[in-house]
């Protein structure tokens, strides 16, 4: 069972998002908060799977609380954001936050993104993608594709997949090698290319 805790200031918007992760039998909602401090309190309580949280709350923005819950390994976060938000998109992808998703996305593409997340996958909806290729630079200048070339081809196969959003364990399923090996693979891909998070490894690769 997949445990969300719904985080957003809208009080019609946490409503509208229970009901469609309580209709999916591999989920519940274990609790709500409505800014980034409560969430972080109830993550601490209830240790959720996933935490669904808006970006833009009072007193304590989303990110904020993601980048919390990330350090302290509280839960994985899952932001909603929409498309007038290209600097926190930034920030989000720079702090190594792995989900993000449009607010207006339709009901089966949160399920799904929510059960990415809850695995260790990582969210990037093409949507967001699309509007953020080019415009911004989210990991560090050091060229295009070729920061790659140094990966054996198994390492360069675990990087594909990362980037179409995959868990470790998924990807350790497709490729018949165990947890530990592709985390241990991750760790020297991460080496080679200079970069600091998977988030940054799939975003560096779609973007060219």
């Amino acid at each position: 069972m997949i445990n969300v805790l719904i985080v957003d200031d809208d009080a019609i918007v946490r409503e509208g998002l229970k009901m469609i992760i309580s209709s999916q039998q591999d989920m519940s909602v274990a609790g709500e908060a409505c800014n980034g401090n409560e969430a972080l309190r109830l993550c601490s309580e209830i240790r959720p799977d996933v935490a669904l949280m808006d970006i833009r709350m009072p007193e304590c923005d989303g990110i904020t609380a993601a980048e919390n819950m990330l350090a302290e390994n509280l839960c994985s976060p899952l932001l909603l954001t929409t498309f007038d938000e290209e600097s926190v998109i930034l920030r989000a992808l720079k702090s190594g936050i792995s989900g993000y998703i449009l607010k207006n996305s339709p009901a089966e593409r949160i399920i799904s993104a929510i059960r990415t997340v809850s695995v260790g996958g990582t969210v990037f909806q093409q949507d967001i993608l699309e509007y953020i290729r080019g415009r911004i630079d989210i990991v560090p200048d050091s060229g295009g594709r070729e920061i790659f070339n140094l990966l054996s081809p198994r390492e360069t196969d675990i990087v594909k997949l990362i980037a179409e959003g995959f868990s470790n364990q998924e990807i350790a399923e497709r490729l018949f090698i165990s947890n530990g090996t592709v985390r241990n693979h991750i760790s020297t891909i991460l080496e080679k290319t200079g970069l600091e998070h998977r988030t940054q490894l799939a975003v560096r690769w779609l973007k060219n």
